[in-house]
């Protein structure tokens, strides 16, 4: 896949309306048709980071647009090296000169900074993202097959999930798992119940961690993620208890002290578990306090 192709995929953002664009100044405006036509072009890293040194050069000039698609590639590692600190740094400055999508993006990457990229406040080319690590040999080898076999359409969110989950403490291969038995990677999917999207989120649950268009693939797996997170925290990593909780609600699993006795949530949790391969996740026990039976000594 193209890279500009896969960062406006992975990114999930809208086309930038052609009135963005006419209301930069014109010197910005033609870098930015420039950028952008150099990342829709190459599926080099090289391409990419050619767009940077121009974002760069842009939002040294004051373009929040600028500032919001050289914060993307720093967000998602696209032809400079992945960076939050930046990326926060940049989507806080454009969104404070009212860029919507810059943000939404800022909520996305849950930080705060100030930090901003050397070249955006003198002239220098941004440094190189670094070579690409081969993916490790171990892992979880039923979850590995069923990314393989994977349709082209759908492989884009694979590498979008593994840039996210690291934000939200969490383990990529879990998330991916969680995915496949939710949605099976459809970005549009839609349950009877409601449940909406990659992981499958109920209009509660959407409200509860402030998702605002739940077919948004980012903003999907960003409540998707808080809640597993909070999940793993409640049940203190026993990711049995979290992901029975994710489909069936942690009332239900308070309620048995267990994995609920319903087979659509038994058979849930065991393809889960089937396709990570482990049953213990690492938490953060400031985030909430401990389910109350296992606080009492529960297993």
């Amino acid at each position: 896949m193209r890279a500009g192709v896969a960062l406006a995929q992975a990114a999930a953002y809208a086309p930038t309306p052609a009135a963005t664009l006419q209301a930069e100044a014109p010197a910005p405006r033609q870098l930015l048709l420039l950028a952008s036509a150099l990342e829709a072009a190459t599926d080099t890293a090289d391409g990419a980071w050619q767009a940077a040194v121009m974002y760069c050069q842009a939002a040294r000039w004051g373009s929040t647009e600028g500032q919001y698609r050289l914060g993307m590639l720093y967000a998602f590692g696209q032809g400079v090296p992945e960076s939050r600190a930046f990326a926060a740094a940049l989507f806080s400055l454009a969104a404070s000169q009212g860029h919507a999508q810059a943000g939404l993006m800022l909520e996305s990457i849950e930080l705060t900074s100030v930090e901003l990229p050397a070249c955006v406040n003198r002239e220098q080319a941004p440094e190189r993202a670094p070579p690409r690590a081969l993916p490790a040999e171990a892992g979880s080898p039923a979850l590995d097959k069923y990314l393989l076999a994977l349709p082209a359409h759908k492989r884009w969110l694979i590498p979008l999930t593994n840039t996210l989950s690291p934000w939200y403490a969490l383990d990529p291969k879990l998330v991916l798992a969680i995915i496949a038995v939710e949605s099976n990677f459809n970005t549009k999917a839609l349950s009877a119940k409601a449940a909406v999207g990659l992981m499958q989120l109920i209009p509660d649950t959407a409200e509860r961690f402030n998702v605002r268009n739940a077919f948004d693939a980012t903003q999907n797996l960003r409540g998707g993620m808080r809640y597993l997170r909070w999940l793993l925290s409640y049940y203190r990593g026993n990711i049995r208890y979290a992901v029975a909780a994710y489909n069936a609600g942690e009332g239900r699993v308070d309620r048995y002290q267990g994995v609920p006795p319903y087979p659509e949530t038994r058979a849930y949790v065991q393809r889960v578990i089937g396709l990570y391969g482990g049953l213990r996740h690492a938490f953060d026990e400031n985030l909430t306090v401990a389910s109350p039976w296992l606080a009492a000594g529960g297993r």
